[in-house]
């Protein structure tokens, strides 16, 4: 009889049915030892979760509800996998947050009871799930509005079973509920993978977060720290004593990171490569010098800019900068000209390849001319809005520099063509590149007969916003460097062709890039001479703005220049007959094509814009007021291939 009947398979209901009596005899009524007992059915009694007194009336809540979270963070921490914690984190924001929270090696290795599978299975499946976990694949981006605590959480419980996370950037943060120190908690509980941090304007984030990545994020190898005005020393030598594969930092307008952090970072990380140090008020030259002596063997980029360091800083450099190959000085308004000599004399530069100076009034002829000797392996140098550097600084420098490359100078007024011609004959036979820009002082002279010896390594000119170059300049060009391949002359409205001419007619290499965009005395007999003797090399032309270049030109391009892929003429005096040359080209095969700007481009152009659609990739018909939006519409229709702008 104590077989179960009625049983229905639903566990709302109890059945009915005759069970056997589990009581002694003696201790329930006068049964005997076999008696049974017969009960009714009826409904199985539930746990009740409480009442709540909500809105004048009592509401239930869910029984779920009810476990707080210390329960649901055990029964959390045993779901098997990536994917099931996932799904869990998407029932409410309450589940997401406790999920955040646990950390990715307290995650049972042995969920049984929560898995139909076998031992075996769950363990192999949990090893390989914990090996993925670690790797670091994934990358992750909140710009503004998205950049919220949430949207952590759920990065740091979503991606774990996805490869891992492996870099994390914060670009602004919500203003109403932006991303905190919790987020970066969350992150820190759920990707130990994390490799790279950077955290863009985010303000309401400070040491305890930073703190937070260091206890748990030890594989961490680059810091971004822009707008960062919570977080200080103490947030950063928490980074440096826990996270010792750290190899690129990057600190800028953090108003409360100083001395400290960066000697910290010096003696705790001795992987350290590359240091961007910009407008950080408290770091001087205390810090420098901590940091410097410490990686003096492992440190190879360096930029300090908008800091109140002084010469000392700069002697440090020279001293310890012993692996340093890439090194940036801008904004020091505190470094004289003994700053510059003193680095230079300090015999520790001998590995620098590239060198950029901006901004820095202290850089005169004498310093200039030491780093010049002190750095033997210099490659690429760069002075901008440098006032005090003369032509005889620049020349000095140039015959020092027996390495140099590549030489680059922006608004540097006092260089005149004296000092540009001297550097480019001092400039030693590996000197490639070269490149002026808004040199105001560079105006044509009168030379004579100048005895400079022509430089045959160089292939890139650039020569931009410099309104006093002139036709002298350019004849002098022609004849001292014969082997250019990319020149750039762009904004020089005092060329003519009688000045380009010789340029293009000397060019032995035969010419690549040319840019003459702004240069609006040129007329079709240049374009016409460049595609005669430079069709065979020719690469891409730029003619924006050149008003006196018409149809002429553009079919003497059509005609010679095989290898053309990218052609401007926004702004030239074309026509739809210089459209349909360059669509009845046999062998030229466009990839990119600008007419910008050109009001005698009509609607007629469309048959050949459509023909060279077969081979074009880019195309630009913005301010063509004869081309109708109809047009433009069929045009994106059948070029499909193609980006056109309108």
């Amino acid at each position: 009889m104590s077989k179960l009947l009625g049983f229905s398979g639903k566990d709302d209901f109890c059945p009915g049915g005759i069970y056997t009596n589990p009581k002694e005899a003696g201790l329930f009524l006068s049964l005997g030892h076999h008696a049974d007992i017969l009960f009714p059915p009826r409904k199985r009694s539930r746990i009740s979760a409480p009442f709540v007194f909500s809105g004048g009336r009592f509401e239930k809540e869910v029984s779920i509800d009810v476990l707080p979270d210390e329960c649901l963070f055990e029964i959390f921490k045993r779901i098997p996998g990536g994917e099931e914690r996932s799904a869990c984190a998407c029932v409410s924001r309450r589940w997401l947050n406790v999920l955040s929270n646990i950390n990715t090696d307290e995650f049972s290795s042995n969920p049984t009871n929560l898995s139909f599978k076998s031992q075996d299975e769950v363990s192999g499946n949990n090893s390989e799930d914990q090996e993925v976990e670690n790797c670091g694949y994934l990358s992750r981006s909140l710009e503004g509005k998205k950049a919220t605590d949430v949207r952590l959480a759920a990065i740091a419980v979503g991606t774990a079973s996805r490869g891992g996370l492996g870099k994390l950037m914060i670009r602004g943060s919500n203003s109403v509920c932006g991303v905190t120190n919790l987020g970066l908690k969350a992150i820190s509980h759920g990707c130990p993978s994390l490799r790279v941090l950077s955290l863009w304007n985010v303000s309401s984030v400070g040491d305890e977060g930073l703190c937070e990545i260091a206890k748990r994020c030890h594989l961490l190898e680059k810091l971004d720290l822009t707008q960062c005005p919570a977080i200080s020393d103490k947030g950063l030598i928490a980074i440096a004593k826990k996270c010792p594969n750290l190899t690129d930092v990057s600190l800028e307008f953090c108003s409360n990171i100083g001395n400290e952090g960066l000697q910290a970072i010096g003696q705790c990380c001795p992987n350290l490569r590359s240091i961007s140090i910009k407008n950080c008020r408290l770091v001087g030259d205390q810090g420098i010098a901590g940091l410097l002596s410490s990686t003096s063997y492992v440190l190879t980029k360096l930029k300090l800019q908008a800091l109140t360091i002084s010469d000392v800083s700069l002697a440090v450099i020279g001293h310890y900068g012993l692996a340093v190959t890439d090194l940036v000085l801008a904004s020091l308004r505190n470094v004289t000209q003994r700053g510059f000599w003193v680095m230079g004399n300090g015999q520790g530069l001998q590995k620098l390849k590239s060198f950029t100076v901006a901004s820095c009034q202290g850089v005169t002829d004498t310093g200039l001319q030491a780093v010049g000797k002190g750095c033997p392996n210099l490659k690429q140098f760069c002075l901008r809005k440098c006032l005090f550097i003369s032509d005889s600084g620049l020349v000095s420098f140039c015959k020092a520099t027996r390495s140099l490359e590549s030489l680059h100078l922006e608004e540097c007024h006092r260089i005149t063509q004296f000092g540009f011609f001297g550097a480019l004959s001092t400039g030693g036979s590996k000197l490639k590149s070269v490149a002026f820009a808004s040199c105001m002082g560079l105006k044509d002279v009168n030379f004579g007969s100048p005895a400079v010896s022509p430089c045959q390594s160089l292939r890139s000119l650039s020569i931009r916003r410099c309104p006093g170059f002139g036709n002298g300049g350019l004849v002098l060009l022609g004849k001292l460097c014969p082997q250019l391949e990319h020149v750039d002359f762009s904004g020089l409205e005092a060329i003519t062709d009688a000045g380009f001419l010789p340029l293009v007619e000397n060019c032995e290499a035969g010419l690549v890039k040319v840019n003459l965009s702004g240069c609006v005395n040129l007329t079709d007999k240049v374009v016409s001479s460049l595609a005669d003797l430079h069709g065979w090399t020719l690469e891409v032309v730029n003619l924006e703005g050149c008003r006196r270049v018409s149809d002429a030109g553009v079919a003497a391009i059509s005609g010679n220049c095989t290898f053309l892929s990218d052609l401007d003429v926004s702004k030239c005096a074309i026509t739809d007959f210089g459209i349909a040359s360059l669509a009845h080209a046999d062998l030229l095969n466009l990839q990119i094509l600008s007419v910008s700007g050109c009001p005698l481009v009509s609607d007629k152009s469309f048959p050949a814009l459509v023909k060279m659609g077969q081979t074009l990739l880019g195309l630009n018909l913005q301010h063509c007021n004869a081309i109708r939006s109809s047009t433009v519409d069929r045009l994106v229709e059948q070029l499909w291939r193609c980006d056109i702008l309108s």
